[in-house]
């Protein structure tokens, strides 16, 4: 193994990363001609000011979060088999679980794979990588991901974000394998379809596994409303589960495409109903009262801290919308994505939207994502996900 360069920080700076945080920030950094110089995503020996190693870090000096630990050994070798350890432990984790093969295999930080992104489709998986170290490491990490999940087909979906942060370009790219067209999943024992190669973010979202199940429980005989459906992962499930009709609402005519063939797949295409529609319109066209059971599971309103005002302000008033359409003792489920949102500023805004409805009610549920989308304990932007269940007089 060649000699890393050696980064170290300024004084007093290493009691979080002592305590677990995975990341350093540029402005603790010992920053000199030399450490701005070293390509984005180096492999480089983390140490205190007082010259304690901290470990192996990939190390990016153009953006805010400049370290990411890898692993407190700072002389180990991040090959194929340190891959392969991390992705087993992983794995394992969702079996206890009972998800795989269905499921998110590597969740970042959580996972001690900062920057990646694993979902697993039976025996084809999707990844996605965020941070300029992953993309250095691509050779063992493709390796240790055909070993370890016993892959035909890998896909890359690197279109977030966060990549731009990162100096990394877009890409979507088959890295091996064939993949044809859409692929199957299972969700308890409801059967969808998904394209990994042109669908919304790594194909499918896993993370709102539970709340569908939820929904799902309060189906039976209900109208049910499902926006940004995608995939129809929460209006299929629902009329699975005996809806008498289920409606879903997206502007993606592929991805209602794919949800039609999924309603017919499970035997509920006759109580399923497709509308392209964006869902503010469709929103503000309906007929006030109208649905038993609404979802409302938007992409994120706010990417950046500086959305947060805007973004705030569309929480409320698509809380407002799908308030008004509820029938009495029917049941709202808003969710939130943007993870620069906290939870009691979601929350908030619900309740004035509801306000604004003249609606009054309770939260019955109160959720985040599935487990095999764990958080890490120090890092608040791993618990994105939020979820808010409540029944409407």
């Amino acid at each position: 193994m060649q000699q890393r360069p050696v980064v170290r920080l300024l004084p007093g700076r290493q009691k979080r990363l002592r305590a677990g945080h995975p990341w350093a920030y540029a402005n603790e950094i010992a920053m000199s001609a030399a450490e701005r110089a070293l390509p984005p995503g180096t492999l480089v020996r983390l140490e205190s000011a007082d010259g304690r190693a901290l470990g192996v870090a990939m190390f990016n000096p153009r953006t805010l979060a400049a370290i990411r630990l890898l692993d407190p050994d700072p002389n180990r070798e991040i090959d194929a088999e340190w891959f392969a350890e991390r992705l087993s432990a992983a794995l394992a984790l969702r079996q206890r679980f009972g998800l795989s093969p269905w499921c998110r295999v590597a969740h970042a930080e959580a996972d001690g794979l900062p920057g990646l992104i694993v979902d697993l489709f039976g025996n084809v998986a999707t990844v996605q990588i965020n941070s300029a170290g992953m993309a250095r490491l691509e050779a063992p990490l493709v390796e240790a991901l055909r070993r370890t999940l016993n892959l035909e087909a890998l896909v890359f979906r690197n279109d977030s974000a966060q990549r731009g942060l990162e100096g990394l370009e877009a890409e979507t790219r088959l890295v091996f394998g064939t993949v044809s067209g859409p692929i199957d999943l299972m969700e308890s024992g409801c059967r969808f379809l998904c394209d990994p190669l042109g669908g919304q973010k790594t194909g499918w979202f896993y993370d709102q596994r539970d709340n569908r199940a939820f929904v799902a429980e309060l189906a039976k005989d209900a109208r049910v409303l499902d926006l940004y459906a995608y995939l129809g992962g929460f209006g299929i499930r629902a009329a699975l589960a005996g809806a008498r009709e289920a409606v879903l609402v997206d502007r993606s005519r592929p991805a209602l495409e794919l949800a039609a063939r999924a309603a017919a797949l499970n035997g509920v295409d006759g109580r399923v109903r497709m509308e392209r529609a964006d869902a503010f319109a469709f929103l503000e066209a309906a007929e006030p009262e109208s649905f038993d059971l609404v979802i409302a599971d938007p992409p994120a309103f706010v990417r950046a801290r500086k959305d947060l005002g805007a973004g705030l302000r569309g929480y409320r008033k698509l809380a407002r919308l799908t308030a008004e359409l509820v029938a009495p003792g029917g049941f709202l489920l808003a969710a939130s994505c943007s993870h620069n949102v906290t939870t009691d500023a979601f929350a908030a805004e619900v309740a004035r939207g509801l306000a604004l409805a003249g609606r009054r009610g309770r939260v019955v549920r109160v959720a985040g994502a599935a487990p095999d989308h764990p958080a890490h304990p120090m890092l608040s932007e791993s618990s994105y996900l939020k979820a808010m269940a409540l029944q409407l007089d």
